[in-house]
């Protein structure tokens, strides 16, 4: 039996961790800056260890500091969420994947009807927005 190096079992082919060194707000803002990089506006807020990207009505990306996840869907047959998780050291291509769960949404879950007029109004210099 051959031996096996086990040291980067968890890693990545190429040699680096599997893990983030960063604390999670960063991870978090920089997958803010990618996702800014498309257009998208998000908000970052932290506490007990987490940080989360709040992206979308539906659409809030949770870090660790070693990975991202969001929510994707149901599975009705096991009655549970179904997640879609990234690494942290990739945030340029989490927000590629998250940019793509984005646009799914807003396309099938538009504003509500108040919020379209409220951001109607904005756009349109109105004051008056009650």
């Amino acid at each position: 039996m051959a031996f096996r190096d086990k040291s980067n079992l968890h890693g990545w082919p190429d040699g680096r961790p599997a893990r983030s060194t960063l604390p999670v707000a960063e991870s978090a803002t920089q997958l803010q800056r990618a996702l800014d990089d498309h257009q998208i506006g998000s908000d970052v807020h932290q506490g007990y260890g987490l940080a989360l990207v709040s992206v979308w009505v539906g659409l809030v990306v949770w870090c660790d500091g070693e990975r991202y996840w969001w929510r994707t869907g149901w599975d009705a047959l096991r009655k549970r969420v179904v997640y879609a998780w990234h690494p942290a050291l990739e945030p340029v291509r989490a927000a590629r994947r998250v940019a793509l769960r984005y646009t799914y949404l807003r396309d099938n879950h538009p504003h509500s009807e108040l919020i379209t007029g409220l951001v109607s109004a904005t756009r349109s210099g109105d004051e008056d927005v009650r």
